[in-house]
């Protein structure tokens, strides 16, 4: 049985780590309202360009653009999003591992990471790390967004790479997240919004240059709002985790509160029959 002074110890770590988690777990509550803020006011502008740009490249039938050209072969390059640090609950695993459902072979695989944690699975994996953005996960900008961009038009634009995906964490609610794939290159006009192409579109000054404007502009749009929607993903798995984490502790100390009174309960019993024998042995 252990002695009370061990009992003691073990007591104020575990409310030192509570004290840690209960911090950790305000300070993501009061960013996650910002990104969340953010992430919905983004997400309208985000789904409108991009249903405008599908429908302009479909009317804008046999235009010629890089972006949209199809390579028989090449590399896949997969733009992996995750968090810059740990203590998000399983936010940076699940994308990891959505992620990896992309990986068909390892030798033609590429990978540009964003956060650290997508960085370092990579890496000691043994993948080609081609690109990192290591922290911008909690607060990323438009400027980010433009040079992941521009960093995937001209890999794609250079030859080597058949395939862009991108990988990101959709934020729903507080509580629910879901990992994501988009495939961003090459530019595809088919899908749920190919049924707008029905009107009639006037191009000035022609629509070679009209989508050649566009479609940088979409890729930019897509990689900004899915880092928005990660950060928000972020900062609520790390405040569901450490909100968890101090209810925990909260039990945790109770526990050992109870086995600290029932050992110090213990040894007065002992030392009381001690002294009753003791007392018993002298007459």
């Amino acid at each position: 049985m252990a002695n009370l002074q061990d009992i003691r110890r073990r007591i104020r770590s575990v409310k030192s780590i509570q004290q840690i988690t209960n911090a950790m777990d305000m300070v993501a509550t009061s960013r996650l309202r910002r990104a969340k803020e953010a992430a919905n006011n983004n997400r309208p502008y985000a789904e409108k360009t991009a249903a405008v740009i599908r429908s302009v490249a479909a009317a804008a039938s046999g235009v010629s653009h890089p972006l949209l050209e199809k390579h028989a072969e090449g590399k896949r390059l997969i733009l992996v999003m995750a968090a810059d640090k740990g203590l998000a609950g399983a936010y940076s695993s699940n994308a990891l591992k959505t992620a990896m459902t992309l990986v068909e072979d390892k030798a033609n695989t590429q990978i540009v990471a964003v956060g650290r944690k997508a960085r370092d699975f990579f890496k000691n994996r043994g993948f080609d790390i081609v690109h990192q953005r290591v922290g911008i996960s909690e607060r990323p900008k438009a400027r980010h967004a433009q040079k992941l961009a521009a960093q995937l038009i001209a890999a794609f634009e250079a030859g080597g790479v058949k395939e862009v995906y991108m990988v990101y964490t959709r934020f729903v609610s507080a509580i629910t997240c879901v990992p994501e794939i988009v495939k961003l290159l090459p530019f595809e006009a088919e899908g749920e919004n190919a049924a707008h192409a029905q009107a009639q579109y006037i191009y000035e000054p022609n629509a070679e240059e009209v989508l050649g404007a566009l479609l940088p502009q979409y890729l930019f749009t897509t990689i900004y709002a899915a880092l928005l929607q990660s950060a928000a993903s972020e900062l609520s798995s790390r405040m569901n985790a450490m909100s968890n984490a101090t209810d925990n502790a909260g039990e945790l100390i109770g526990k050992l509160d109870l086995y600290y009174n029932k050992v110090r309960q213990a040894g007065i019993t002992n030392e009381i029959n001690e002294i009753v024998g003791g007392a018993e042995a002298l007459k």
